[in-house]
């Protein structure tokens, strides 16, 4: 049966044009303060998400940090989306200092301004690098800048980038000076003038949409490699044979044979060696088995990992390795479940939007990462959703060695949103969960996804986040879309996703829209009952409850803004704590009648949503605050 008393307190609200009430975390009030160091090249301070390597699972043992105090200008470019490429930095600009590498609408920035479409959002430092010898190259890495740019070199043009989530690196060598090297960025950021994959960012923000974003959003930073070094490394795991095997790219000059060679360490001992020579010059993959016999399974109880060590030449690269297998099939009664290392898991899910109210997008630092992540374990949930966003390496990581499940959700993008499409209908009427299609113009339109660049830029995203990603044993879905946001073709996605990783689950659809694909029949649940509804397709997949929840409790002097927004508004405190209390009990109960997971709605609160678990400066645990 349909709440519709919950419908209605949901409805969306027209987006306020009222600015933020300022909130700032523990970690972020540190930086601003100036309690710890601002992230300045060669440092490597507490603030500025600069404790461990940026890429931990593809680190060398110098690198040098480029987050801390650059300079930013916006200049006006009416046709910006063709501009970025060929622009030329400004002489003329009025330039402002911002801390990299948050974006200038983000406080820890200091600038405090957004950039508009019709702008171009330029970066400069003058910075002292490392200097590499005859047989070195200088890379210079950015983790992530929203949504498109190019990057110049002492004038010269070293590269450019499209794709606001995923990492980029030049290899600048050829365009250094003797001393100071000037760097120098161009952006352009539509938000959601545009149709580019950008998840919750709105330039209205409101609701369920946040604030927009732009610019250098992760970190900026910089290494002396070795002239032949390894490139890139995938690992993949065979639990049940004790293997684990790697695919490094390798970049040679072909004058002599040259060792890959592999170790894999169990607390400091070598349990397995493997090796192989290349001799071509240029770049080729090499592949190695690394035999450990009985692996140690890595386990959210006992997210045990071996240490993996590297070496080409003179280059020498460390990563980790976890063994452990996931798949959803029949438990021993046939409900469909997620198996992990071959026993049947219950995933207790929470929705993690990845937003702070001092860094947006960014993290203030690996700490509150850390703390977010404790939190959720604290509250009784094995898995982060992470939800339309692809997070810091440094997240994933952490979630390794913490034992965290993680849903990946892929970033969702499209042209404006149909609200009948979208949310009305879906809400109205469960029967149209199922009995539409995805596949063709019409329905590409109706589901927001009807432009060729959208359809084109989503699919090289998704397969970069699972690139990027696979090896991350916390890992344990993928989900492609939800509630239909620019929602197309999801079982030729689905296949294609199979086939870049064939070792983990798929959550198609999640919300609503099924085309019966993937391992998961995955609802939304806000409005109705919460029970385990019978899949019709066959064979029947695994019944999850993607989100439900989301009630709201505004705790004062803790809030964003006057107005607040949720699913069902609490009193207080202890109704509060009753009602999340009370559903997360009833979805635990429905395990019994095959459900094989849930994901409450959510970790912390963001902006305008107060249905947090803890607020959105991660001040107040409300479930704690509320006994």
């Amino acid at each position: 049966m349909l709440d519709l008393k919950r419908v209605l307190a949901s409805k969306p609200k027209p987006p306020a044009d009222v600015e933020l009430t300022p909130l700032w975390t523990p970690w972020g009030e540190k930086i601003r303060d100036g309690l710890v160091g601002d992230g300045l090249a060669g440092d490597r301070p507490e603030g500025a998400a600069c404790q461990g390597h940026p890429r931990p699972q593809f680190s060398r043992g110098t690198w040098t940090s480029l987050n801390g105090w650059w300079e930013c200008a916006f200049v006006p470019a009416p046709d910006a989306a063709r501009a970025w490429r060929g622009a030329m930095p400004p002489a003329d600009a009025a330039w402002r200092p911002i801390r990299v590498p948050f974006s200038p609408e983000a406080p820890l920035s200091g600038v405090g301004r957004r950039l508009a479409p019709d702008e171009l959002l330029w970066y400069r430092l003058d910075a002292t690098l490392p200097v590499p010898t005859a047989r070195e190259r200088l890379v210079l890495h950015l983790d992530a800048v929203d949504w498109a740019c190019v990057l110049y070199v002492n004038g010269a043009r070293a590269g450019e980038h499209t794709g606001g989530y995923l990492p980029f690196s030049c290899d600048v060598t050829d365009l250094l000076i003797p001393g100071k090297n000037r760097l120098e960025l161009c952006v352009f950021d539509p938000s959601d003038t545009g149709v580019q994959p950008r998840g919750k960012q709105r330039l209205a923000r409101g609701g369920i949409w946040y604030t927009a974003q732009s610019g250098i959003w992760r970190d900026a930073w910089c290494e002396v490699v070795p002239r032949e070094r390894l490139l890139d490394l995938d690992v993949r795991t065979v639990p049940e044979e004790g293997r684990a095997l790697l695919r490094a790219s390798v970049l040679a000059s072909g004058e002599r044979p040259m060792e890959l060679v592999a170790r894999l360490l169990d607390e400091g001992a070598e349990v397995a060696r493997a090796g192989a020579m290349v001799v071509t010059a240029g770049e080729s993959e090499v592949e190695l088995a690394l035999e450990v016999g009985e692996a140690h399974l890595w386990h959210p109880d006992d997210p045990h990992l071996y240490d993996l060590e590297l070496a080409f030449g003179s280059d020498r690269v460390t990563s980790y390795v976890g063994f452990r297998s996931v798949e959803v099939r029949p438990d021993a009664r046939g409900v469909q479940r997620v198996h992990l290392n071959g026993s049947p898991i219950f995933l207790r899910g929470v929705l993690d939007q990845g937003y702070w109210p001092d860094g947006l997008m960014t993290p203030p630092s690996e700490r509150a990462l850390a703390s977010d992540i404790c939190a959720a374990r604290g509250l009784g949930f094995n898995l982060l959703r992470m939800h339309l966003k692809v997070e810091s390496a440094r997240f994933y990581a952490l979630c390794d060695r913490m034992g965290m499940l993680v849903w990946q959700d892929m970033v969702s993008g499209g042209g404006p949103l149909s609200p009948w499409h979208s949310s009305y209908k879906p809400t109205l009427l469960r029967a149209s969960w199922g009995g539409r299609t995805d596949e063709g113009p019409r329905a590409w339109r109706q589901l927001s996804a009807g432009d060729e660049a959208y359809r084109r830029e989503w699919r090289d995203t998704c397969a970069g986040t699972v690139r990027l990603l696979r090896a991350h044993p916390c890992i344990v879905g993928w989900t492609l879309f939800n509630e239909g946001w620019g929602q197309f073709d999801a079982r030729a996605a689905t296949r294609a996703v199979c086939e870049l990783d064939p070792t983990r689950p798929i959550d198609a659809t999640s919300g609503w829209y099924d085309r019966g694909c993937g391992d998961f029949l995955s609802v939304h649940n806000y409005f109705r009952p919460l029970e385990v509804w019978p899949d019709r397709a066959r064979p029947a997949r695994a019944f999850v409850i993607s989100e439900f929840g989301g009630v709201s409790w505004a705790v004062p002097g803790h809030v964003s803004l006057s107005t607040s927004y949720g699913y069902e508004e609490a009193a207080g405190g202890e109704e509060f704590s009753r009602e999340v209390r009370d559903l997360l009990a009833h979805a635990v109960e429905l395990e019994g009648k095959g459900l094989a997971g849930f994901v409450y709605t959510q970790l912390t609160d963001v902006e305008e949503e107060t249905n947090g678990l803890v607020t959105y400066d991660r001040r107040v645990n409300k479930l704690a605050a509320s006994g």
